[in-house]
């Protein structure tokens, strides 16, 4: 049978901190599955870390970029204009789930707006479901586009943030009208049953965001003390602990060595910490990588350490427990479903500086531990987090929002 043809919108893709979108979209086009990729803002440049992420840029429709060519607006919203009660219906959407404020209602035009081209560019392509990660206000594109189109939709609720301003995104009237939602963790889901209609929990199915653990089948030695983190620099890291932790660490473990891929808002307040705090010359920030260069970061660190305030479940984190890495990590949200503390690593309380040092020297004190840990988190993600596994759950569930047999179809050969 032919499988329904996708859409995947977010509000920049590709970026080089949302490479399990990327992921995502490659393992539904080895299971058979054409998928359009569509993006509300153009990538800024510092996310065009690789090939793939170029190639990827290359093929995918910029709907703001369309959305400001006046003609073609005018037409989109003309075609559905034809179907006067649809075209009210998703417009009385847009209006009754805007947020307060004048500035947020104005904005919300934009997206119905925005949500007219979209829509129209779905049709002529022949979609038969739109998907969206990061349920804001793409999210709100999406499902006013599947209103004015009648193309069922659906989206990958992650958090945290999202739950934190649950009804400014009205997370409760998208899972209503989304045909079902994808949460990455069961707390993830618990979350969004906070605040959806209790008839609308059998929509919420557990995917989780995954990888291909025979992309990090190169195990580390851990026979030095090269500690890896791997994210945005934003305050919601906490890297500002792990800094302050290296000040204690380097007594015992002077020759340990820290790099922090990735970028950020704070980076340049970042670097001047680790220098007031004398650590600079232990911690090096080299910027952006593409997911190969990660693959080989992973391939030859010892201890990953994620110091997070709030996360969903940080997909790095897998990345890192492929490559049978041991890790490092907080308490939080949905980190205990991926990390078994004292089996593939250990979980300290957020912004504990004191626990976080002592977690990192224990194990940077014990090689034979390390390796343990690392096996036991290649078995975790093996079995739980593989990429393939997830996307033939998706599959399944995209086929019968589409009317369609479900199935879980076998991955195509690579290429």
């Amino acid at each position: 049978m032919t499988l329904p043809r996708l859409a995947y919108l977010t509000g920049e893709y590709p970026r080089a901190s949302d490479t399990f979108i990327q992921r995502e979209v490659a393992a539904l086009r080895a299971l058979g599955h054409e998928v359009l990729t569509c993006s509300i803002r153009r990538t800024g440049a510092e996310h065009l870390v690789g090939p793939e992420q170029r190639a990827e840029h290359a093929r995918t429709f910029n709907v703001l970029n369309a959305a400001k060519h006046p003609l073609r607006l005018i037409r989109a919203h003309l075609r559905f204009l034809r179907s006067p009660r649809r075209y009210l219906g998703a417009l009385w959407l847009a209006a009754r789930t805007a947020p307060p404020g004048l500035k947020a209602r104005l904005f919300q035009l934009f997206y119905f707006l925005e949500a007219g081209v979209l829509a129209a560019r779905l049709q002529d392509e022949g979609v038969d479901h739109l998907h969206n990660h990061i349920a804001k206000a793409s999210c709100t594109v999406a499902m006013l586009a599947s209103r004015l189109s009648g193309i069922p939709f659906s989206f990958t609720i992650h958090g945290p943030d999202i739950f934190f301003e649950p009804h400014h995104w009205r997370i409760d009237v998208k899972a209503r009208e989304a045909k079902f939602v994808s949460c990455i963790s069961h707390f993830c889901r618990s979350q969004l049953m906070s605040f959806a209609a209790t008839q609308d929990w059998d929509k919420l199915h557990i995917v989780h965001c995954g990888v291909d653990p025979a992309r990090y089948d190169a195990a580390p030695a851990h026979e030095g003390k090269e500690l890896l983190f791997v994210g945005r620099l934003a305050a919601v890291k906490g890297v500002p602990i792990l800094l302050q932790a290296l000040v204690t660490l380097r007594q015992t473990h002077p020759d340990l060595r820290l790099t922090l891929i990735g970028d950020g808002p704070d980076r340049r307040a970042l670097e001047q910490q680790a220098k007031t705090l004398g650590v600079d010359d232990l911690a090096a920030f080299v910027g952006y990588k593409s997911q190969s260069e990660v693959a080989e970061a992973l391939a030859t660190t010892d201890l990953f350490v994620l110091p997070s305030f709030a996360e969903g479940v940080p997909v790095v984190l897998m990345e890192a427990m492929a490559a049978q890495v041991p890790v490092v990590t907080t308490r939080i949200a949905g980190v205990p479903e991926l990390v078994e503390d004292e089996t593939s690593g250990l979980l300290v309380p957020p912004g504990d500086v004191d626990a976080l040092a002592h977690a990192l020297g224990a194990l940077l004190a014990d090689p034979g531990r390390r390796r343990r840990m690392g096996v036991a988190g290649r078995g975790k993600v093996a079995t739980e987090f593989a990429i393939a596994t997830e996307a033939a759950k998706l599959s399944a569930l995209f086929c019968t929002s589409s009317m369609a047999e479900p199935e879980t179809p076998e991955p195509k050969a690579a290429a």
